[in-house]
């Protein structure tokens, strides 16, 4: 029997479904990763209620702001990848929400475009948990002193914690709920200091269901909604 051709937006539906039945009750913000297709597919997507956006290419992103804009359809675009400091002015004028911000030098860039503009932005804090070498983010020793310099930073709302789970470890699957659990970990602590909620950004395509038993709040999901085949 052949396999059942899918869309987008009937796999999007579906992981809804799913991610309700496994996380019921909380309050789960799913992010389509749209950085491996065209605008249009990503204006599909946004149609059939995926609002929340992801790219990790700031010309990328600039590009599609504008197309959505065109069509007079409204998102929240998220912003995924490692950012240098120098696209950070550009960043501020289309993004909602950096999920990679890890140093003080990238949020006093943001901040100073964000006032300029009279946007805001909300940001999670990458923190680096494993030594991976090609991974990047912040130090989790250097998190106090971050925090409390994003509190000078009145156009930055810190919304929480990101991480992202090690791609070469030899249990991969051990590997990444170690990584989530200590994520949950230090985003618990951070609420307890701060008093207001930390959420914690973690889970792909490949291992968001770890992710979402270790109290994930944000995934990240790209590759699971534009398979086009289902069994």
């Amino acid at each position: 029997m052949p396999a059942l051709t899918t869309t987008p937006a009937q796999n999007y539906a579906r992981l809804r479904d799913r991610i309700a039945q496994m996380a019921p009750g909380r309050d789960i913000t799913l992010v389509a990763v749209t950085k491996s297709v065209e605008a249009h597919q990503a204006l599909e997507l946004a149609r059939a209620g995926a609002l929340d956006l992801g790219e990790n290419r700031v010309d990328v992103l600039e590009e599609k702001a504008a197309a959505f804009q065109a069509a007079g359809v409204r998102v929240r675009w998220h912003y995924l990848g490692h950012l240098q400091t120098n696209k950070a002015k550009r960043l501020a004028r289309v993004a909602d929400v950096l999920h990679s911000l890890d140093s003080a030098d990238l949020a006093d860039k943001l901040e100073a475009e964000l006032a300029r503009v009279g946007r805001s932005m909300e940001v999670y804090v990458q923190l680096k948990l494993t030594d991976e070498s090609a991974k990047t983010g912040l130090d989790p020793a250097e998190l106090p002193a971050l925090v409390s310099h994003l509190e000078r930073c009145p156009h930055l709302r810190l919304a929480g914690l990101m991480a992202m789970a090690p791609l070469a470890a030899t249990d991969r699957a051990g590997a990444a709920r170690d990584v989530f659990r200590r994520l949950k970990l230090t985003a618990a602590a951070l609420e307890a200091q701060l008093g207001r909620p930390m959420r914690c950004s973690m889970g792909m395509s490949e291992d968001f269901d770890l992710a979402l038993a270790e109290g994930a709040d944000v995934l990240r999901i790209g590759s699971l909604l534009f398979e086009t085949e289902a069994a």
